[in-house]
């Protein structure tokens, strides 16, 4: 006798006596992005179980790098968590270019070093606006925008565009700060500053804010470990792992700077450490901008990186480079490897396969935002159906990198 799918099961109905009762929220965009849907089990409003399906997106991220070039990847990641493109990109570059031995210049490091703390702040500012909105504060979550903008003015200088970058290129990057990029981040943080001490008298210390954050949706170090959690998830609950300061890349070993941490792994310590990561992540970028050497942006290896365009018009040679990158991509040495880097909501990391040729054989990304996905159950069960919207807020999740 076959056993009857598993969707069945999910959409039978209650019976109508049992105190129990089922009851499907979403999907549907405010509060869950539209791409996630809890199969709820209530007793009156409190949660006795809560089954997450995420499949709703169906981005196919893995899949479809696998169709063009190693260049032609890298738009994709900007998708993954398009509140901190920067990162993706900058991830993908470094495991690709791990596996074809390259070692990218010191101005490269230090320029995305500076755009990945960019990137890291307009994530945490995107998400702590709309879990500030979500609970009613909806000034700060138009304060936070607000200064969003303000850097988004900055990325959009340095790489073209406001959110889908595509700006990293294996061996480099398309093109260097602008010259009045360190006054321009100066006024930048200036209005941050002033932005994020409102934002603090606002609600660090409200009580409506704290009654509805402090104690809810919280997890154990232990079940937090146990699940992989990783980021502000994990750096809730007291663990200080970072890969940042675990394993350093880029010159993150040349920088000084802490890793918040919180006490009883709820909505509010996550809330605190995403704060407190912004004012660490400015200052690595204003100890970077101190240190950045002059010098190239790109390896000068035109096996990987496009010639310059005068070379391209006006030798055989170059315009040869220029077709071969083009058309068949560049050659990454046949093998496997995994590279990571923190992104904005835990570890970010890109397991590649190549197979010698100009297109990826395989390419698997580590999505944080997957593991707090998978421990949302064991962070809802006991609480009210209120807390939900507070606790997958402070999750972050994003249907680009989450979904398959």
């Amino acid at each position: 006798m076959a056993l009857p799918a598993r969707w069945a099961k999910k959409i039978e109905a209650s019976d109508p006596a049992d105190e129990i009762m089922e009851l499907q929220m979403g999907p549907s965009h405010p509060a869950s992005h539209g791409t996630i849907k809890f199969n709820l089990k209530l007793d009156g409003e409190r949660i006795m179980d809560c089954d997450v399906e995420i499949g709703y997106l169906h981005r196919a991220f893995e899949k479809m790098t696998e169709q063009g070039t190693w260049t032609q990847a890298i738009p994709y990641t900007d998708r993954l968590n398009y509140a901190s493109p920067c990162i993706n990109n900058v991830a993908f570059a470094l495991a690709v270019e791990k596996l074809c031995g390259i070692e990218v210049p010191d101005r490269c490091k230090y320029v995305r070093t500076i755009m990945s703390e960019v990137s890291r702040i307009t994530d945490h500012l995107t998400c702590l606006g709309m879990a500030s909105g979500e609970v009613g504060a909806q000034t700060v979550m138009f304060y936070m925008l607000e200064a969003r903008e303000l850097l988004y003015d900055l990325v959009e200088a340095v790489t073209g565009a406001r959110l889908t970058v595509s700006w990293c290129r294996v061996g480099g990057i398309t093109r260097d700060l602008p010259d009045d990029f360190g006054e321009r981040i100066k006024v930048a943080f200036r209005n941050l500053d002033a932005v994020l001490e409102d934002c603090d008298k606002l609600l660090t210390r409200n009580r409506v804010f704290i009654d509805r954050m402090n104690g809810i949706g919280a997890i154990s170090r232990e079940d937090a470990i146990s699940y992989g959690l990783t980021g502000p998830l994990l750096r809730a609950t007291g663990v200080a792992y970072d890969v940042r300061k675990a394993d350093p890349y880029l010159v993150y070993d040349r920088m000084d700077f802490d890793v918040p941490t919180g006490e009883q792994g709820d909505n509010y310590d996550r809330f605190n450490v995403r704060f407190q990561e912004m004012y660490q992540s400015k200052r690595i970028i204003e100890q970077a901008m101190r240190q950045i050497p002059p010098g190239p942006v790109c390896i000068d290896d035109y096996r990987y990186i496009l010639p310059p365009k005068e070379r391209v018009y006006n030798s055989i040679e170059g315009l040869m480079n220029h077709f071969k990158i083009i058309m068949e991509g560049i050659k990454v040495p046949a093998g496997e490897t995994y590279h990571a880097v923190e992104g904005a909501n835990g570890e970010l990391g890109f397991y590649v396969v190549s197979d010698g040729s100009g297109r990826p054989y395989r390419v698997r990304v580590r999505p944080p935002c997957f593991f707090g996905m998978a421990a949302l159950n064991k962070m809802l069960i006991g609480r009210m159906i209120a807390d939900i919207i507070t606790t997958f807020g402070m999750i972050n999740m994003i249907g680009g990198e989450c979904d398959r």
